[in-house]
């Protein structure tokens, strides 16, 4: 049986206009441990450049700011790790969700719901801020849409079905739409090395390594792909 903890996690002050903040829900997301395989992996190179306002609007982040998000997925299990790295990123975190780093189900120059809140990464101050663990649903926001919490139903094949359609963000006091914000572009399944959260394997054992620099969107990937274990067609 996998050992199981659970985080505190601090709420945000509210800040988006027609979204509400709510007590976390019973059966709030779980910090576990990293599975033994994935389904997916994803990266975001996050900018400043990409920010939209609540109505779509450009509202640029901190000036210099840059994020990096690495994701791996096994919507087998439910369960999303995360690597995150945010550089250039001055002052605390605000929003109105239960955190303030999020994954969105926004296109490019669109705005969405929030549908995971992570853990903010730290330390708060002038260096690199970092965060990495796995998550597993169901999931919540904290965030109130019509009566229900915007991660209320969501399931991680959806981010495998439309990676583009999700965005990976961030959220501080001087920046309250977003400090750097990206979207989700697939990467190699067969092994994610983000220096912080480890090396996901695949059945074979095969590797592949994934680097971002300087949150300029370089992505460099050596090795080769290897495919990814079969996905499962029901949902529990």
């Amino acid at each position: 049986m996998k050992r199981t903890s659970t985080r505190t996690i601090t709420l945000g002050m509210a800040a988006a206009v027609g979204l509400v903040l709510v007590a976390p829900a019973a059966h709030a997301e779980t910090e576990v441990e990293e599975p033994e395989s994935f389904t997916s992996a994803f990266t975001v190179m996050a900018t400043p450049d990409q920010v939209v306002d609540s109505d779509g609007e450009p509202a640029p982040g901190e000036p210099g700011a840059a994020g990096t998000f690495t994701f791996r997925i096994n919507s087998d299990e439910e369960i999303i790790c995360y690597d995150i790295e945010l550089t250039g990123v001055t002052g605390d975190y605000e929003s109105a969700a239960k955190t303030s780093t999020h994954m969105h189900e926004a296109a490019e120059g669109e705005s969405g719901p929030p549908r995971i809140a992570f853990p903010n990464p730290e330390p708060v101050g002038d260096g690199p801020r970092t965060s990495s663990g796995c998550l597993q649903g169901p999931f919540t926001t904290g965030i109130e849409v019509d009566g229900v919490d915007t991660g209320e139903g969501f399931s991680l094949a959806e981010i495998e079905a439309n990676p583009a359609g999700f965005t990976g963000d961030s959220h501080t006091v001087d920046y309250v739409p977003g400090v750097v914000r990206g979207q989700l572009t697939e990467v190699p399944v067969g092994g994610v090395d983000t220096g912080a959260g480890g090396m996901a394997n695949s059945d074979n054992g095969m590797t592949v390594g994934i680097a971002a620099v300087g949150g300029l969107g370089l992505l460099a990937a050596a090795g080769f792909a290897v495919h990814a274990r079969h996905r499962a067609t029901a949902r529990r």
